[in-house]
């Protein structure tokens, strides 16, 4: 236990030397609902060899967090960890009803008394923590500095030795994709840009990208973009 809380101190000092250092900053805040959707698709579509979470599913329970969000951010966990080969999620005791009760994720999980802080550490290259350190929804930080980034996975493995075995067994891993002609306007319809930047980018008119995008929506059962790329991250196509 006294392990667990130094390497949480440690952590939460490497932060904030870093973020004190102009030339090295912790990391990238990230605000607003589209942009952080963004993120987490992101991170999920990176996703590769491990996944690290500090998580706590009934944090948002009580909170006015809109339920298009919360399905983006539960299926973006998902789709990263079936991604991952190693997946080791941490929860708090007493957030074990709603686990029961909730999509089951794939690989390893304990549960301690508490967590320090939610955290998700994706291939030990990226962390991104919430900037009020409870909910993603009011902002996060981006993390890539390499010394904060091992600090957070140095309290993430202290945890996780003390932590209880929590017995799952994983869902079948999704298969399939969107059609191959449409796989680009899924990437670009997550990555938040506008109609226009994404044409552009993608060298097609505006027209045409929202008429792929329609059928996009269409091939996921959706008329809402936000769904879309909920749904998209559930099925695994991100």
């Amino acid at each position: 236990m006294a392990e667990s809380a130094g390497s949480v101190m440690l952590a939460r000092s490497a932060m904030n030397r870093a973020a004190t250092e102009g030339q090295r900053p912790a990391g990238r805040p990230v605000r607003g609902a589209r942009r952080i959707s963004a993120a987490l698709a992101g991170l999920a579509a990176s996703t590769r060899h491990e996944l690290l979470t500090f998580d706590d599913p009934v944090a948002s329970a009580s909170r006015a967090i809109p339920e298009p969000f919360l399905e983006l951010a539960g299926a973006c966990m998902r789709a990263a960890a079936e991604r991952a080969g190693e997946v080791r999620r941490i929860v708090p005791r007493h957030a074990l009803p709603r686990l029961e009760d909730g999509p089951r994720i794939p690989g390893r999980a304990r549960f301690a008394e508490a967590i320090p802080f939610k955290l998700i550490v994706v291939d030990r290259t990226v962390a991104a923590v919430p900037l009020d350190l409870e909910l993603l929804y009011n902002g996060l930080l981006l993390i890539r500095d390499p010394v904060v980034v091992q600090a957070l996975v140095r309290a993430h493995h202290a945890c996780w030795t003390t932590a209880e075995e929590l017995v799952r067994l994983p869902p079948p891993r999704p298969s399939g994709g969107p059609p191959e002609l449409l796989r680009p306007v899924l990437e670009a319809l997550v990555s938040g840009l506008t109609d226009e930047a994404a044409a552009a980018r993608l060298g097609m008119s505006a027209r045409t990208y929202s008429r792929r995008v329609g059928e996009l929506m269409a091939a996921l059962g959706t008329t809402s973009r936000f769904r879309a790329g909920a749904e998209a991250a559930r099925r695994g196509w991100l």
